[in-house]
């Protein structure tokens, strides 16, 4: 049974998200995939805090957003201006990177909603979030304990990949069984990101699928991930 990302047919009266930022560097880039790998896994990392957990400083916050449609807004950021927003408060991981390229970095928030921002979040840009697309996972797919696919028929930027990217990651945290759960805890949250091939996008035999809403980068309601465990 597939679960997609809007669960309830009305979102809230004002919207919110789950602010999350990325390192983008002009000297000191990070590869596409990595970057989706890693907002994944942040996404997965912070729902997983105890502050997001019940007592904890952000879960009414999070509880609140999650009763809607789990929208993401991806944001670049560096410098000052990035580690003014990391004072807010954050969780952030680190991943990837070889002899060429930095490891990706993100950086997820507690929700709010999309207007007004934290000033030190509204001056990180939603554009511009392209990073080189330069090679595969470094993740084998043995070490994977969840395996996130896009859809072969669509060609996001890096920023709108790492959203639904995140979304997939989410839903698996959140459907997935208990024991399968702490599994992937215990494995750091290991996932691997890659495009389908056309015969298993068609196949549709994995366990999450995500459907955006089509307000930007796809026109009108789009499957664009899909994962399993």
């Amino acid at each position: 049974m597939t679960e997609h990302m809007r669960r309830h047919e009305s979102d809230h009266e004002i919207p919110w998200s789950l602010p999350i930022v990325v390192r983008r560097s002009k000297t000191n880039m990070a590869r596409h995939i990595d970057v989706l790998e890693a907002t994944a896994r942040a996404v997965v990392t912070f729902l997983d805090d105890p502050r997001s957990q019940p007592g904890g400083d952000w879960h009414e916050a999070v509880d609140y957003w999650r009763d809607g449609a789990i929208r993401k807004v991806v944001r670049r950021g560096d410098g000052k201006k990035l580690e003014d927003a990391r004072a807010l408060g954050c969780v952030s991981v680190s991943f990837g990177g070889d002899a060429d390229f930095a490891p990706a970095e993100a950086f997820v928030f507690p929700p709010g909603p999309v207007e007004p921002l934290p000033k030190e979040l509204k001056k990180l840009q939603v554009g511009g979030t392209e990073f080189p697309d330069e090679g595969e996972s470094l993740v084998p797919v043995a070490e994977a304990v969840v395996s996130i696919e896009l859809s072969p028929e669509l060609t996001l930027t890096t920023g709108k990949a790492a959203a639904q990217c995140g979304h997939a990651a989410q839903l698996a945290f959140e459907q997935m069984p208990a024991a399968m759960r702490d599994r992937w805890r215990d494995s750091g949250f290991s996932l691997r990101v890659s495009t389908a091939t056309q015969a298993a996008w068609d196949a549709n035999e994995q366990q999450i699928s995500v459907t955006d809403a089509g307000f930007t980068e796809v026109n009108g309601p789009t499957e664009t991930v899909r994962a399993s465990w």
